[in-house]
């Protein structure tokens, strides 16, 4: 019922914000993989809450307990099962939410869809329902880099109006998190953390632009038609909460573009590797990766759930006025980087063990 994702690696995810904790369970993980908990874990501290002034209060260690697949720190082949039990739990912030739609949240249209919802904290609906996503995003990087040295980078280009000078082929994660806004570019970033705190001092929330890379990605990734690399990574990073756009290569500016001017000419480099000059395609051409950096964009809405007075109706469909509480993030950005990567790896991974099922090691 759309709560598993990928074909041979899949994922399962389960929990809701309020309840007793979330997690998810990984199925078609290759024996023998080594990874850590702290491997986990250290995607988990980047998208857990209470990281920084600009990111929502709530304080969850998010501690991740494997409870299966895992034997001496490695993969077992078998189901591998992980949980985070919540901890920082505030139910009663959500009681006027009980009866009362929040403004472009998944209020109303679960009502609609099931005629129940949990209503503390958005439920299955939250943002916190994608640690497991996050989790299971740590292993498919640990896949993708062991066999095939892919590198997974993401980060904050656009906070509002405000936009980053960053190179997607040289970033780094160690640039990336040199910040607690995650944007590369360390002038920028400190113009954006301006922003954010004046528009959450006033009760209100701003959106803005993740861009990824996905540099050393073997070629052939892909299938034709219905399952396209591109297809797969946009339907990934559009299930996330908040997304409103996907981008890639030179995605809508393209359109302002000439064939001649946007077509990406091969050429083959001094090691006989045929490549293109130009990237345009986003590493990706007729829905197969080319073995050029893949190169996409995702929007985010600004969070939904604000401070500031708004006119609404209850369940009822009576007109009330809402300020709500709880503790939000004014800008879901910086915390999305870890969960946008960790989209990209899981269709990565997928993709690879596809391809190597179908095709062997080409």
């Amino acid at each position: 019922m759309g709560n598993t994702f990928g074909h041979l690696f899949r994922v399962t995810t389960f929990g809701e914000s309020h309840g007793g904790g979330v997690g998810v369970v990984i199925d078609g993980c290759p024996p023998r993989l080594e990874i850590s908990t702290e491997a986990i874990q250290f995607e988990l501290d980047r998208r857990r809450p209470g990281q920084s002034k600009i990111t929502t209060p709530r304080k969850e260690a998010d501690r991740c307990e494997i409870l299966s697949g895992m034997f001496e720190g490695k993969t077992t082949g078998t189901p591998i099962s992980i949980l985070v039990r919540n901890q920082d739990q505030r139910s009663q912030d959500y009681d006027e939410m009980a009866t009362t739609y929040r403004p472009s949240h998944a209020d109303a249209t679960y009502d609609a869809k099931y005629g129940i919802r949990n209503y503390q904290g958005g439920g299955r609906s939250s943002a916190r329902e994608t640690i497991g996503r996050v989790a299971a995003g740590a292993i498919a990087k640990a896949i993708l880099r062991q066999a095939a040295g892919v590198e997974i980078i993401a980060y904050v280009k656009r906070i509002k109006d405000l936009e980053g000078a960053i190179d997607p082929e040289t970033v780094t994660l160690e640039q990336v998190e040199s910040n607690i806004v995650r944007c590369p570019d360390g002038e920028a970033a400190e113009r954006m953390i301006e922003l954010v705190e004046r528009f959450r001092d006033q009760g209100d929330s701003l959106g803005g632009v993740v861009e990824c890379v996905a540099r050393h990605v073997p070629k052939g990734l892909g299938m034709p038609v219905f399952d396209k690399l591109e297809a797969d990574l946009a339907k990934a990073v559009m299930s996330l909460p908040a997304t409103k756009g996907f981008e890639i290569g030179s995605g809508f500016a393209g359109t302002l573009m000439a064939g001649s001017e946007h077509n990406d000419e091969f050429y083959t480099d001094d090691r006989g590797t045929i490549r293109t000059v130009t990237n345009r395609s986003g590493g990706i051409q007729g829905g197969i990766s080319n073995g050029e950096t893949i190169l996409i964009r995702v929007a985010f809405k600004p969070t939904a759930t604000i401070r500031k007075e708004q006119k609404t109706v209850t369940r009822e469909g009576e007109a009330v006025t809402l300020v709500a509480k709880g503790r939000h993030d004014p800008c879901v950005l910086p915390r999305a980087v870890p969960m946008v990567e960790a989209m990209v790896a899981l269709v990565l991974c997928d993709h690879l063990l596809r391809q190597q099922g179908q095709c062997g090691d080409r």
